[in-house]
């Protein structure tokens, strides 16, 4: 039985904001850090959930699209040897000095809301996100069983989205 098209624009916004962060944190890790490469798989994760909203429902959305994603990394490696080459970056694409100030003040604010994590959670994003560790790995540095890292992950980024929204970084 499937959705109504108000039902299905709920559903996929509800994905967006939901699964978007986390699942290109997951494939980042699985492209060994290609932040273009990354994108490019969330993207098209999320257009497939589109065009399948029709049958998906909301408890099973979040695994469907973690499978979809990892499906499109493995055939993408697949396919790794017929990739296009990387365009050239030129001069007139470097950072500007206004690019290297808001990074600056982004990293600021990311850093002042990470302090109002509990102490697990930002050691647990610290392990994952900035020493780029797999799951496994963290939770061998954390010394907790990885099913802890998965939990403590969700909710620290969560927790950390929800003190970016209140001090205006990112959008509710």
């Amino acid at each position: 039985m499937g959705n109504t098209p108000d039902q299905e624009d709920e559903l996929l916004r509800e994905l967006y904001s939901r699964y978007r962060r986390p699942l290109y944190g997951y494939v980042l890790r699985a492209v060994g850090g290609d932040h273009q490469y990354a994108e490019d798989i969330v993207q098209e994760t999320l257009l497939r959930a589109w065009r399948n909203a029709s049958s998906l429902t909301a408890p099973e959305a979040g695994p469907w699209l973690y499978t979809v994603a990892r499906n499109l990394v493995v055939s993408g490696y697949r396919r790794q040897g017929a990739r296009v080459d990387e365009v050239p970056i030129l001069e007139r694409d470097w950072a500007r000095q206004s690019d290297d100030f808001d990074r600056v003040l982004q990293g600021w604010q990311v850093a002042e809301a990470m302090r109002a994590l509990s102490k697990d959670h930002r050691a647990v994003i610290g392990e994952l996100f900035y020493r780029r560790r797999t799951i496994a790995e963290a939770a061998a540095a954390l010394g907790v069983p990885p099913g802890t890292v998965k939990s403590r992950s969700f909710y620290a980024l969560r927790a950390l989205r929800d003190a970016l929204e209140e001090r205006g970084v990112t959008e509710p």
